[in-house]
C-alpha cells in the first residue's frame, strides 16, 4: 500500500493593500497611516492585539514609503547614521528585552530622527507605547507623547475576508449556501486567541499565503496544534474555552470545512 506525503510547502506571506479588508474596527488607523507623511512628528504608533492585521498594514506602507524595516525584538546594533532622513518601520517596538533586541537608547534615537530631513518613524505594538517599559527618561516622554492608531478586534467584514482568501488560496470552493446570512441565528466563533487566529488559518487577519498551514505569518501569533483550524465544541448552544462573541453562521461552517480539508 503506498503512501502519500504531504510535502510542507509555503509560500510568503502577501502584503498588499489590495489584501487588506477595512472595516470599522480598523477604519481609523487605516485614515491615520493614510496621513503619512503629514504624522505629528513624524512619529505613529499602530497598536493592536495579536493577529488583527498590524504587519500587514505596517507593511503595505513600508513598501510606499520605500521604509527601513527595523525587527526590534532581534534588531540591536542599527546603523543608526544609515537611517537619517529615512522612513522606518519599528516592529514589535514594545516586546524589547535585553540581548539581541533594540536598545532604549537606539529607539530614542531613532523616534528623534522623525522629521529630520523627511524622516517618518511607524512603530508597531500590542500595548499603547504609554505602557511600554523604558529606563532612558527621554525616552519615556517621546513615548508618551506618541500619536497611537488603534486596530480593534476584527469584525465580520473581516473575518469573512480573511476565510475568503484562506479559500481562494488553497483552490477551494465551499458551499455557497451557507453564505446567506439572513433568517438564521448567530452561531458563535472566537474571534480573539488561538479561536480567531485558527480560523484565519493560522496566516493572521492580513494575509492568507498558499499553503500556511503550520508555522504561520506574523500576524497570526503563536498557539498550539498543528495550524489550519480548530473546530470549537458546543454545549447547549453556548462555545466552551475561550470563544466569547458571535458571530455570522457562515463563518462557523467554513471553519469546520477549511480544517477538514487541510489537515
Amino acid at each position: 500500500m503506498s503512501t502519500q506525503f504531504r510535502l510542507p510547502l509555503t509560500a510568503a506571506p502577501r502584503y498588499g493593500r489590495e489584501d487588506f479588508a477595512v472595516s470599522g474596527c480598523n477604519a481609523d488607523a487605516v485614515a491615520r497611516l493614510d496621513a503619512w507623511p503629514n504624522w505629528p512628528e513624524g512619529r505613529l504608533a499602530l497598536v493592536g492585539p495579536v493577529g488583527v492585521g498590524k504587519t500587514h498594514l505596517a507593511r503595505t506602507w513600508a513598501r510606499a514609503a520605500d521604509a527601513v524595516v527595523v525587527d526590534a525584538p532581534r534588531g540591536g546594533g542599527v546603523d543608526l547614521p544609515a537611517l537619517r532622513g529615512r522612513a522606518i518601520l519599528v516592529e514589535d517596538a514594545d516586546q524589547r528585552s535585553a540581548g539581541a533586541a533594540l536598545s532604549d537608547e537606539d529607539l530614542f534615537h531613532i523616534l528623534n530622527m522623525a522629521g529630520v530631513d523627511g524622516g517618518s518613524v511607524l512603530l508597531t505594538a500590542r500595548v499603547a507605547p504609554i505602557a511600554w517599559s523604558s529606563s532612558v527618561p527621554d525616552l519615556r516622554s517621546r513615548l508618551n507623547a506618541l500619536t497611537v492608531a488603534e486596530i480593534d478586534e476584527p469584525d465580520d467584514v473581516v473575518l469573512r475576508a480573511v476565510l475568503e482568501r484562506a479559500f481562494r488560496a488553497e483552490h477551494l470552493k465551499p458551499d455557497p449556501r451557507p453564505l446567506s446570512l439572513s433568517d438564521r441565528p448567530p452561531a458563535p466563533l472566537g474571534r480573539r486567541g488561538p479561536g480567531r487566529r485558527q480560523a484565519a488559518g493560522r496566516g493572521g487577519l492580513a494575509a492568507a499565503p498558499r499553503g500556511q498551514q503550520g508555522a504561520g505569518a506574523r500576524g497570526a501569533g503563536r498557539s498550539g496544534g498543528r495550524g489550519g483550524l480548530t473546530p470549537f465544541p458546543h454545549r447547549g448552544g453556548r462555545v466552551q474555552g475561550r470563544c466569547r462573541h458571535p458571530v455570522t453562521p457562515f463563518l462557523h461552517h467554513w471553519a469546520f470545512t477549511l480544517r477538514k480539508t487541510l489537515r
